[in-house]
C-alpha cells in the first residue's frame, strides 16, 4: 500500500462522517446532562423565607407549610418578656431564598426559666473565680456575705435564704449570694491563754487562839 493511499483512507467521507456523528452525540449528551441537572435542582427557583421572629410556633409552622417549607425546633431559650413557644431565632434568616422543601430551624421561647447546676466553687475557688464562672452561666450575683475566714475565699452559696452546693440546679432567675472570708479568723482555742486564780494567803485573825487557864467566874472547881 502506497503512502498516498494510506492517508487517503483517513481523508475519506466515511471517516469524517463517523467523527461528525461522535461530536453530535457528545454535544447532545452535554445538553441533556445540563438540562437534567437544572430540572433536578430546580435551578433558578427560590422561595423567600418569611420573618418568623416573635411568631407563635403553630402560626410559623402553618406559614412555612403554605410556602412549601418545613420547620424543625433545634433549640430553646428564655425571654420572660415574650410569650412561651414563640420563635426567638430562625435559620435561614428572613428574606433568604431557598428551594421548595427546605427546612427552617428555629429556637423557641421556653415556658419557664431554665435551671443550671452549680459548679464546683464552694471551698475550691476565690471570689473572683467564682463570680467569673457563675456570671458566665448567666446567674445574677448579690453583694457577698462576709464571714470569718481566709480573705476572699468562697465558703458557701446562698439562694433565697438557703444554702446550696455543687450540683444543685437553680433557676437562672434566682439571684445568688456568695459567702466569702473577710480575712478575720476566729479565735483558735489553742491560742487562748489560761491563768490560775490568785488566792489570799494572809493569816486570818481566827488562825491563832489564846489558851484559857482559869475557869470563868462563878464556876466551881474540884
Amino acid at each position: 500500500m502506497k503512502l498516498k493511499e494510506f492517508f487517503g483512507k483517513f481523508a475519506g467521507a466515511y471517516l469524517w462522517g463517523n467523527l461528525l456523528a461522535m461530536a453530535v452525540v457528545v454535544l447532545l449528551l452535554c445538553v441533556g446532562v445540563n438540562y437534567g441537572l437544572k430540572s433536578y435542582t430546580r435551578h433558578g427557583e427560590g422561595i423567600p423565607v418569611p420573618n418568623l421572629q416573635n411568631m407563635s410556633y403553630d402560626k410559623a409552622s402553618a406559614l412555612l407549610s403554605q410556602n412549601g417549607l418545613n420547620i424543625v425546633v433545634s433549640d430553646s431559650g428564655y425571654n420572660k418578656a415574650l410569650p412561651a413557644e414563640c420563635i426567638l431565632v430562625q435559620t435561614p434568616g428572613a428574606g433568604v431564598k431557598v428551594k421548595s422543601g427546605h427546612t427552617v430551624y428555629v429556637t423557641i421561647n421556653s415556658p419557664s426559666s431554665p435551671s443550671f447546676a452549680i459548679p464546683d466553687i464552694v471551698d475550691n475557688s476565690s471570689v473572683r473565680e467564682a463570680e467569673a464562672k457563675l456570671t458566665a452561666i448567666g446567674f445574677r450575683l448579690l453583694e457577698p456575705q462576709q464571714v470569718p475566714g481566709e480573705k476572699d475565699w468562697v465558703y458557701g452559696i446562698v439562694c433565697r435564704g438557703r444554702r446550696i452546693g455543687t450540683g444543685d440546679r437553680v433557676s437562672i432567675e434566682d439571684p445568688l449570694t456568695l459567702v466569702v472570708g473577710s480575712g478575720m479568723m476566729e479565735d483558735d482555742p489553742e491560742d487562748i491563754r489560761y491563768t490560775d486564780p490568785e488566792y489570799d494567803t494572809g493569816e486570818s485573825e481566827f488562825d491563832e487562839f489564846e489558851e484559857v487557864t482559869e475557869p470563868p467566874t462563878g464556876m466551881k472547881t474540884e
